[in-house]
């Protein structure tokens, strides 16, 4: 499902205009930047979790050429699917 069709789907879900749709999810990305910046999470309840990660510094391989390379250290935002949702769509085992 691509952005126009989860807009037109919320816009049909809830009888509103797909620009209001499209606001809203701008809206929720933003407050998602600045939770994330600001506490280093955001959570949205039932879905998923993204949470901000810092790897350090490691040695790695060049695949092609087998030469050790330095890998520099980063920031990354990881997404935690939550557990109702997973167990929801992944077979038990």
């Amino acid at each position: 499902m691509g952005k126009s069709e989860l807009f037109s789907h919320f816009a049909d879900r809830f009888e509103m205009k797909r620009t209001q749709a499209r606001e809203f999810f701008d809206e929720l990305n933003t407050l998602a930047e600045k939770e994330l910046k600001r506490s280093g999470e955001f959570v949205l309840p039932g879905v998923v979790k993204l949470v901000v990660q810092k790897r350090k510094a490691r040695m790695g391989r060049n695949p092609a050429t087998g030469e050790a390379i330095k890998i520099p250290a980063k920031t990354v935002v990881k997404a935690r699917i939550a557990k109702p949702l997973k167990d929801s769509v992944l077979p038990k085992k």
